[in-house]
């Protein structure tokens, strides 16, 4: 005689349901070429199931095919930050579909360099919603999901505009300046229950494909340490990750050796 489909379902079910109540998420907004990919890549070699998002999946597809050829688990997501009903969605289909998220890292850019005379409503409109828009949305929608568990990660990465405003960068500094505030207000309201904020400044100039081609000289400086490697960036968002409650960091700042501050 066949099986009953209903003595076949539960057991699927009840096996699908243990392996989300095992499995750990780690969802990395913005996992570019460099920092964001490496981040993704440490999680994982931890054993998180890792979900990356760009605003187009396709330029995903690289650091899937690396990741999944060392035997991780990865899913790509093409999503706009920006969007507050794409964000809600992504968060609903990762908790549904995948495995509860256990950390979160904001790392969208949005660093441009504009004369304040040259700087239009538009340029300033894009780069607030991407870095302190996009960093809100993001953050809120990972509070409701980790809240109810009373643990989890939100991490944001922040740039040297986020302490201070440099010539020609009024619109990046303004948004780094409000997402390291929404970082701070964050970690106040949600430390107490149980959920880490940190926010990473990252002041010089990181090991990426960009830098080389537009700052060659300061490029050259990588055969002295002198420019950040996304693997260290990564290793420092594990460890905070990581870290115990009774001696969580809220702001950690990382710069090469020979970085003027």
């Amino acid at each position: 005689m066949g099986r009953d489909k209903n003595e076949k379902q539960q057991p699927d079910d009840e096996l699908r349901t243990l392996k989300l109540r095992l499995t750990k998420v780690a969802l990395i907004v913005g996992a570019g070429d460099a920092t964001g990919g490496a981040i993704a890549r440490r999680f994982a070699r931890e054993g998180y199931v890792t979900c990356v998002t760009r605003r187009f999946v396709e330029h995903l597809e690289p650091l899937v095919e690396q990741m999944r050829a060392s035997g991780a688990e990865v899913h790509a997501f093409g999503s706009d930050a920006r969007d507050e009903q794409a964000v809600s969605t992504l968060f609903q289909h990762i908790e549904q579909e995948i495995a509860p998220i256990e950390v979160v890292v904001f790392n969208i850019g949005a660093n441009v360099r504009f004369g304040i005379t040259e700087t239009t409503e538009r340029v300033y409109r894009k780069v607030w919603e991407q870095a302190a828009l996009g960093g809100f949305l993001v953050g809120r929608e990972a509070a409701r999901v980790m809240l109810p568990r009373g643990h989890g990660s939100i991490l944001f990465t922040g740039a040297t505009a986020s302490l201070r405003g440099g010539s020609g960068f009024s619109a990046f500094a303004g948004a780094k300046h409000a997402l390291r505030a929404l970082a701070q207000s964050m970690a106040r309201e949600l430390g107490p229950q149980g959920i880490h904020v940190a926010h990473v400044v990252i002041d010089g100039a990181i090991d990426t494909a960009w830098i080389q081609t537009n700052f060659p000289e300061r490029y050259k400086l990588k055969d002295r340490d002198g420019i950040v490697s996304p693997d260290a960036i990564a290793d420092s968002y594990w460890m905070l990750h990581q870290q115990p409650r009774n001696a969580w960091t809220h702001e950690l700042d990382l710069r090469p050796w020979i970085e003027p501050w």
